[in-house]
């Protein structure tokens, strides 16, 4: 487990830094998607969780899910196109899960990729500290913060 800023960051997930997005690939041929612990502190409590529908295009760079939560509110962007093939229900009727439990209980959506090269960009491994540290040095989080 990856630890940054006091934050665990699993490292057998895929991130999108930018975006503060975790991504796990299912194991048929989908990935889950749901926001870092990070993100889900920096806008406190959530109140809402409202995700695209199944079926519906996502596209790259563009919402794949509102939230709202204390402190916050705004979209959860995706880091490639898709499909969205499932949300998660009981998110939408407990809200308060993604900060209980952001990369579990707490996931937001499931997508099937449209291209196999999904993964272009996103950080794993080793690579998950370096990737967020220079993420945080470049001031960048201050723009997700108001």
């Amino acid at each position: 487990m990856a630890r940054v800023r006091d934050n665990d960051f699993p490292d057998h997930l895929l991130y999108d830094v930018e975006n503060h997005i975790w991504y796990e690939p299912v194991g048929d041929g989908t990935v889950r998607a749901g926001f870092t612990i990070w993100a889900a502190s920096q806008m406190g409590e959530l109140l809402a969780f409202t995700p695209k529908r199944i079926g519906r295009d996502v596209e790259k760079g563009r919402s794949f899910a509102v939230v709202e939560g204390g402190k916050w509110i705004g979209s959860a962007r995706a880091a490639f196109d898709g499909v969205v093939i499932a949300h998660n229900e009981l998110l939408e009727r407990k809200p308060g899960l993604l900060n209980q439990d952001p990369y579990g209980q707490g996931w937001m959506v499931t997508v099937r990729p449209a291209g196999e090269d999904w993964q272009a960009g996103l950080v794993t491994g080793p690579a998950i500290e370096p990737a967020f540290e220079a993420w945080f040095a470049s001031d960048a989080y201050k723009d997700h913060t108001q």
